[in-house]
C-alpha cells in the first residue's frame, strides 16, 4: 500500500494518519504496562492485591522472616529440644507447623553438609486434642477433622513427625462433660475449657519427652484475649499471656507466629494451597464472643487494629518467668544470651502465686484477702477451702460454683482434675494443717 503526504487516492494511507495510529498504540502499550503494579520489594514480579503490595514470594519471605526473627531473637528452639506443636487444624497453627517444618528442614541439610556433626537437629512432634466428649458444638465434625489432621502431618515432607491425637477426656479420671456442663457462665465455661486444654498439652509434652510446647497464637489472637482480659477484670495478669515465652509450665510455651496477623496467614495458606481444617463454629455470646465479633467490624475499617492494640498492650512489663535464663541454652551464641538472663535485682526468679484454675499470677490484694481468709478459719480448713481461697477472683466470678447452683462446691472440687488440684500453691503452704476429707 502507497503512502503520500496527502489523501490522493483509495489505495493511499496519509502519512499524518499512520503517525497517529503509531502513536496511539504506543500509548495504549504503556498504559497497559503501567495499570500492572509491581512488587513494592522485587520490583519484579506482578504485586497481589491481598499481599498488601507484594508478591507472592516475597509476602511469604516477609511472614517467615517474622517467624524466624521471633525465634532466635527469643531462643525459642535449641539444637537439643524435642518441641511439641499443638495443632487445631486452623490457619494460624497451620502456618506454624510448616514454618517449623522448614527450619527443621533447612537445620537437617546443614547438618548433613556439616563434616563435624557436631551440633544435633531438634526434633518435631504434632499433637491434636480431640474435645468432641466435653462439647456438642465440634462432635459431628470430629471424625472429617481428625482424617484431615492425618491427611495434613503425613503429607509433610520428611523429616516424618510423630503425630499424637489425644481425647481429652482420656487424660484425666474425672467426668469432663459433667464438669464444664456444670458451669453456668458461657464465658466461664469457654476459659475452662482453653485451661483444660492447655493441661492436657502439658500431660501429653510431659508423657512423650517433650520440653517445648508451640502454639499458633497469632497477633490477632493475642489482641482478642488483650481485650478480653481487659474486660473481665484480669489486667494484673494480662501481660503474662501474651509473651513470646511462658515458662509457668513445666514443658515451656513458645509463640514463634505471635506477630502475624491471622488475615496474613489465611492469605498464605490460600496462596501456597496449605491444607487446613474449616471449622464451623456456632455463634456464641460468650464475652470472647463479642469481642471477636468487635474486632471484625474493627478489621473492616483499619487492618492495622490489631497490631495497634498488640503494640499498646506490649508496653505492660512482663513477669520473670516471661523470658528464658541462658544457663537453659549451652548452645545459644554468647552474645545473644545476655537477652535471656533474669534481670539480677536480688528477687527470686519467679515470686509470684498462681491461681490453681487458669494459672494467672494472683495481684497483692488478691493474696492478702486470701491468706487473710484462711487466718479467719484457723487451722480447721479442708483442702477443698484452700483450693477455693486460692483461685483469682475472675475464676471465682466465672467459673467456680455460687452456693444457688445445682451443684455444691464439695461435688465441683470433687470433679477437678488432679493435676489441677495439686497446682494450688496455698496448698502446700498449710499442707500440714489440712483436715483429712473424712
Amino acid at each position: 500500500m502507497a503512502v503520500c503526504g496527502s489523501a490522493c487516492g483509495t489505495n493511499c494511507v496519509p502519512k499524518d494518519t499512520e503517525g497517529e495510529e503509531g502513536e496511539r498504540l504506543k500509548r495504549l502499550s504503556l498504559e497497559e504496562e503501567s495499570s500492572v503494579r509491581r512488587c513494592t520489594k522485587c520490583a519484579e514480579e506482578e504485586a497481589r492485591k491481598e499481599c498488601n503490595g507484594l508478591c507472592a514470594g516475597c509476602f511469604r519471605a516477609y511472614l517467615y522472616g517474622k517467624f524466624k526473627l521471633a525465634v532466635t531473637s527469643n531462643a525459642m528452639i535449641s539444637p537439643t529440644d524435642k518441641v511439641l506443636v499443638a495443632f487445631s487444624g486452623g490457619p494460624s497453627s497451620r502456618v506454624a507447623l510448616e514454618f517449623i517444618h522448614e527450619m527443621q528442614s533447612k537445620a537437617l541439610a546443614c547438618w548433613d553438609a556439616s563434616n563435624s556433626q557436631a551440633l544435633p537437629v531438634f526434633t518435631v512432634g504434632v499433637v491434636f486434642m480431640e474435645e468432641c466428649n466435653i462439647s456438642d458444638e465440634l462432635s459431628d465434625q470430629a471424625d472429617d477433622v481428625i482424617a484431615q489432621i492425618r491427611s495434613i502431618v503425613s503429607g509433610l515432607s520428611p523429616p516424618s513427625k510423630d503425630l499424637h491425637i489425644v481425647l481429652m477426656e482420656s487424660l484425666f479420671s474425672s467426668d469432663l462433660r459433667k464438669l464444664v456442663g456444670s458451669i453456668n457462665d458461657a464465658t466461664g465455661r469457654e476459659d475452662f475449657v482453653r485451661h483444660l486444654r492447655m493441661l492436657s498439652l502439658q500431660r501429653v509434652a510431659f508423657e512423650f519427652g517433650y520440653n517445648k510446647l508451640v502454639l499458633g497464637l497469632s497477633a490477632s489472637g493475642i489482641a482478642r484475649h488483650v481485650l478480653s482480659a481487659t474486660v473481665k477484670g484480669q489486667g494484673y495478669s494480662l501481660p503474662a499471656d501474651m509473651q513470646y515465652v511462658d515458662t509457668r509450665w513445666k514443658a515451656p510455651v513458645v509463640l514463634p507466629i505471635r506477630d502475624c496477623l491471622e488475615q496474613e496467614l489465611v492469605t498464605l495458606c490460600n496462596l501456597e494451597s496449605l491444607k487446613h481444617v474449616q471449622v464451623h463454629d456456632k455463634r456464641c455470646t460468650s464475652i470472647n464472643g463479642l469481642v471477636s465479633s468487635f474486632l471484625a467490624r474493627l478489621r473492616e475499617d483499619n487492618s492495622s487494629r490489631e497490631h495497634t492494640i498488640l503494640r499498646t498492650a506490649g508496653k505492660l512489663k512482663p513477669f520473670n518467668f516471661n523470658k528464658f535464663s541462658s544457663n537453659q541454652y549451652e548452645y545459644v551464641p554468647s552474645r545473644l544470651r545476655p537477652k535471656f538472663q533474669f534481670i539480677e535485682t536480688g528477687e527470686p526468679e519467679s515470686s509470684e502465686v498462681l491461681c490453681p484454675i487458669c494459672a494467672s499470677p494472683l495481684t497483692a490484694t488478691e493474696l492478702a484477702t486470701t491468706r487473710c481468709s484462711q487466718q479467719m478459719k484457723g487451722l480447721n480448713i479442708k483442702e477443698m477451702e484452700a483450693f477455693y481461697l486460692s483461685c483469682c477472683q475472675s475464676c471465682h466470678f466465672q467459673i467456680l460454683p455460687k452456693e444457688e447452683t445445682s451443684m455444691s462446691c464439695d461435688g465441683f472440687f470433687d470433679l477437678l482434675p488432679k493435676p489441677m488440684v495439686k497446682r494450688s500453691l496455698l496448698r502446700d503452704e498449710i499442707k500440714d494443717y489440712l483436715l483429712e476429707d473424712s
